[in-house]
């Protein structure tokens, strides 16, 4: 909203005059690389803190729009912006669903004046990566120009009767400048924002206005890549599970726990899984299909593994999946319990000069990694247990292992200058006291 004040009162070449080149400083070789590390460190350490004490939905569901015109030919990030987009998106992909394990997403692709539906909102992952391998690997699959009318229509034919308990968002990846529109784009803009979906939007090439007003309309966030190192944290910011409205009630959700079916010690018939009945149909209607992929679809659709539906008795050979019978949701104790460091992420760590606090620290390497403090400008304390970390080892706590070692490990906190000592116990540890106790608020 401060982006909206701030256009209302005067045009951009009406603003004061920021030197804006000065938060860029050039390294011993002349470089800006080391500049350009540090503004993305500081962002993330801002996302670690804007997390702590919000409320945030579980439940994804999420469609990605991929610009496929012929803008992502460009070279800009190599070898091509759509080869490039392709390889961080399917890690992407992996990421999310490890991150969020009951979430559902669906694949979108824009080009030549027109949006298709790549994939359709799914929790199989291996699906998404196979659509884009088999699909979009191609370099002349970009042609024309991009549609955001039509691909934000079609997102929204497919979100709106979502229910409300699970967060409903659309991420735009858009290389694009200009975009070919039908109608009006302003409709739609209104109508995803009326319904809660928060947009997103990543530029590859420079800020345009109307992806702007997308995404602050809708209250999401807008980005243009600096690099691919960049665009790679651009796409894990979308992993993290978004803030819920403060008007959402909590709700209860009815979740199944699938098992495997007993024959009572007879042989267990060959199935097809609901998952791939679709598919059987849909081959069995093409003509000019290839005989040895024939066979091998048949093989992975024909198999006596499966869960079943405690409900329905439906088939499926993966989980989680909504059952398209019951529309139960399927999912193990496994996968509610990875999207557990959520409700309750770790802290962030304290940062400390170096220069300043060196001689006070009790140990001069990193806790983690056991690396010298010698040649780190920052290091980062946690506050429990006063353990010394290094900038890498923060942010690897933080984004990817979501819990402090030093904590693990020791039941009492130690004082911030006594030397560490290493108490192990067979139980207890300081997470299970508090850990209730965040529960709670």
């Amino acid at each position: 909203m401060a982006d909206e004040n701030e256009d209302n009162k005067e045009y951009r070449w009406e603003t004061g005059y920021e030197k804006t080149w000065e938060a860029l400083e050039e390294d011993e070789d002349g470089l800006l690389e080391s500049s350009i590390a540090d503004i993305i460190e500081k962002s993330k350490r801002k996302r670690h803190a804007d997390k702590i004490g919000v409320r945030l939905g579980m439940m994804r569901h999420m469609n990605v729009i991929v610009d496929c015109s012929e803008a992502m030919q460009d070279q800009d990030l190599k070898p091509t912006r759509h080869m490039c987009t392709l390889k961080l998106f399917e890690g992407f992909i992996e990421e999310f669903f490890e991150q969020n394990p009951i979430s559902q997403l669906g694949i979108i692709v824009t080009r030549n004046k027109r949006a298709e539906r790549l994939t359709d909102l799914s929790g199989n992952y291996r699906r998404h990566l196979e659509a884009l391998q088999t699909q979009c690997s191609d370099p002349n699959y970009c042609i024309g120009e991009p549609s955001l009318q039509n691909s934000l229509e079609l997102a929204y034919s497919t979100m709106r009767m979502l229910p409300t308990h699970t967060s409903r968002e659309v991420l735009v990846i858009m290389g694009s400048l200009t975009v070919c529109d039908p109608g009006d784009i302003n409709v739609i803009i209104q109508q995803l924002a009326s319904a809660g979906i928060r947009c997103s939007v990543i530029g590859l090439a420079a800020e345009v206005c109307v992806y702007k007003l997308l995404a602050r309309l809708t209250r999401g966030s807008y980005s243009v890549v600096l690099d691919d190192r960049h665009f790679r944290d651009l796409l894990s910011a979308q992993v993290e599970p978004i803030p819920m409205p403060e008007s959402g009630d909590a709700s209860l959700v009815k979740m199944g726990f699938p098992h495997h079916l007993s024959h009572g010690g007879k042989e267990a018939p060959f199935t097809t899984c609901m998952c791939h009945l679709e598919d059987g149909s849909s081959n069995n209607s093409t003509t000019n299909s290839n005989s040895n992929s024939n066979s091998n679809n048949t093989s992975s659709k024909l198999n006596k593994l499966g869960y079943f539906c405690p409900q329905c008795r439906s088939k499926y050979c993966e989980l989680p999946v909504e059952c398209r019978t019951c529309g139960l949701t399927l999912a193990t104790s496994l996968h509610l319990a990875r999207s557990l460091h959520h409700l309750a992420p770790v802290k962030p760590f304290d940062p400390l000069d170096v220069k300043t606090n060196l001689t006070s620290l009790p140990r001069k390497l990193c806790y983690a990694c056991q690396k010298t403090f010698n040649e780190e400008k920052n290091v980062y304390r946690c506050g429990s247990c006063h353990c010394v970390y290094c900038l890498e080892c923060d942010l690897f706590i933080h984004d990817i292992l979501h819990s402090c070692p030093g904590c693990t490990i020791r039941p009492t906190p130690t004082p911030a200058i006594t030397p560490t000592h290493h108490n192990h116990t067979n139980g207890g540890g300081p997470g299970v006291g508090d850990y209730s106790k965040k529960l709670k608020v």
